[in-house]
């Protein structure tokens, strides 16, 4: 299995790119999003592949952090979603905005993706509504397994410092705050909820989500 490619980019098409590595080149299909961030012809590029396996078809699909090839994994699992539309989807919302709308039950912003129909939509957050925190939390893990996530203290005085320093510098903003929440003792599925509804409201940075999270997730009077 090819999990990563690193090497110098030789061309760009499309929806693809080709990486010379040690002088063999592989042809790498990615998201428009991924295709935006990548470097021009001659330079360095690295990233985390998924091969895709078929009776005629071998081909290798790219992705720039882990989240958004968990996501491609994830979406293909459902029925009616091959690679071609995972890769729609994730050029459309993007990992964060994948997390978002399924963990919200927003299908109207997966059938905004190139090809999907709102059957299919229905779908996709039907039987990944579950799974979403996992893959949201994927970011905090990473950051963690690096040493750059600081958990919080175990009591309830949730003031600013403890804000910013469960703040992380990792990818996903998102998967930071996810990851905050549930050191503060909130489930899962609760954490991904509020998270997403924050970002929905135009929350970006990380202390911004947690703290707009904590709000939707504070006891009703």
């Amino acid at each position: 299995m090819i999990g990563k490619l690193s090497g110098r980019l030789d061309y760009r098409a499309t929806d693809h790119v080709l990486i010379d590595v040690g002088g063999v080149g592989y042809m790498v299909y990615c998201s428009e999003r991924t295709m935006a961030v990548l470097p021009g012809p001659g330079e360095a590029v690295s990233l985390f592949t998924e091969l895709l396996v078929r009776e005629d078809l071998l081909q290798l699909f790219g992705f720039t952090t882990l989240i958004e090839k968990e996501w491609h994994r994830m979406l293909m699992t459902v029925q009616g979603v091959g690679a071609k539309a995972s890769m729609a989807i994730l050029s459309t919302l993007g990992p964060d905005g994948v997390s978002r709308a399924v963990t919200l039950g927003d299908w109207n912003a997966i059938k905004a993706a190139k090809g999907i129909g709102p059957k299919t939509a229905q779908k996709v957050v039907l039987e990944l509504k579950d799974k979403a925190p996992k893959v949201m939390a994927m970011g905090g893990s990473l950051a963690a397994a690096q040493g750059t996530v600081v958990a919080a203290p175990e009591n309830d005085d949730v003031n600013d410092d403890v804000i910013e320093r469960v703040a992380s510098s990792s990818a996903s903003s998102q998967a930071e705050a996810l990851s905050a929440l549930i050191n503060l003792g909130y489930a899962h599925g609760d954490a991904a909820s509020a998270v997403a509804q924050a970002a929905g409201d135009g929350a970006a940075e990380t202390p911004a989500l947690i703290r707009a999270a904590l709000k939707l997730l504070a006891p009703k009077e």
